[in-house]
């Protein structure tokens, strides 16, 4: 593969939300610091939504390796579960003893009690939801349900959910405006700017052991950003296939013309601008040959009778 060929010691593109390659964007700071804040405030709700590809994942994991020893985590990665499992899965997460009889109302009581010990430990539970879009409606309410357990002055457990937009849109309805009116910290993920693209190349790079001359021409960047929007995920695939290319030319330098070839052959993404007047142009001569063809049809025709 092409690391070797770069002198890179890992692929510094994949998809995988790998910590190690994590880039302090401004969107991502940002959000990072209203979490921590607000689950040190003792928030009940909070949320971060972004669109596909925009690093919830990657961010999500950055925040449960990162948080203080003074915070017990649960992590849910597919919560599309029924309450019944949901409640299990945070007794699992939490360590909680499940009751030798099989009883929801057992079962939640178990946790309250687990809930209560980390209290006097003086620790705080935090349970992060990831995909948090995918919730069924019912485990949506048993999450609000699960989130009344307080104390006079606390609140027992917070849930950070990170979503897609399908995840306001979903609170925005009568049956979830109890849970809207529960999220008292929200942030929503933007995508890179072409300065910002540029450093998150630089630094994947770096992290992947990169020490050479700049790869990237400044054209080839902004083309990157013309086609991926500034979203992370795009930018690793295309970049990924770039240095596919060059490494198949013999190439060490990335050029508009890799960019392009890149975008042809991913989903996605949005036509470089240079194509774009490509196409129109074709589609003009197109035209242009169909309505003379037809002029001259009928003007043959015409001149026949």
């Amino acid at each position: 593969m092409y690391h070797h060929y770069f002198g890179l010691t890992e692929l510094p593109f994949t998809l995988t939300p790998n910590t190690s390659f994590y880039c302090d964007l401004e969107s991502h700071r940002s959000a990072f610091e209203v979490l921590v804040t607000a689950l040190a405030a003792g928030e009940g709700f909070i949320k971060v939504v972004g669109e596909v590809g925009t690093g919830k994942t990657l961010l999500c994991r950055k925040l449960l390796n990162e948080l203080p020893e003074q915070f017990v985590t649960a992590y849910i990665p597919n919560p599309y579960l029924t309450p019944s499992e949901m409640r299990a899965h945070i007794a699992r997460e939490l360590q909680v003893e499940a009751p030798e009889q099989q009883s929801e109302q057992l079962l939640t009581q178990a946790i309250q009690e687990r809930l209560m010990s980390i209290v006097r430990d003086g620790k705080t539970t935090v349970v992060v939801v990831d995909e948090a879009q995918a919730l069924p409606s019912e485990t949506l309410e048993a999450l609000r349900l699960i989130s009344n357990l307080e104390t006079e002055s606390r609140k027992l457990i917070h849930i950070v959910l990170f979503g897609q937009p399908e995840l306001d849109e979903r609170l925005a309805t009568r049956e979830h405006r109890q849970l809207r009116q529960r999220i008292t910290f929200s942030y929503s993920l933007q995508a890179m700017s072409v300065d910002e693209l540029a450093h998150y190349i630089s630094h994947r790079l770096y992290v992947a052991g990169y020490q050479g001359q700049s790869l990237f021409t400044p054209r080839a960047v902004q083309l990157l950003h013309d086609a991926s929007r500034g979203i992370p995920r795009l930018v690793n695939v295309l970049c990924h296939k770039v240095l596919m290319l060059c490494y198949g030319e013999g190439a060490m330098q990335v050029t508009v013309k890799h960019v392009q070839l890149a975008v042809q052959d991913t989903d996605d993404v949005d036509l470089p601008r240079q194509s774009r007047w490509l196409w129109f142009g074709s589609a003009a001569v197109v035209v242009i040959l169909v309505l003379s063809i037809a002029w001259w049809q009928g003007w043959l025709t015409e001149y026949l009778l």
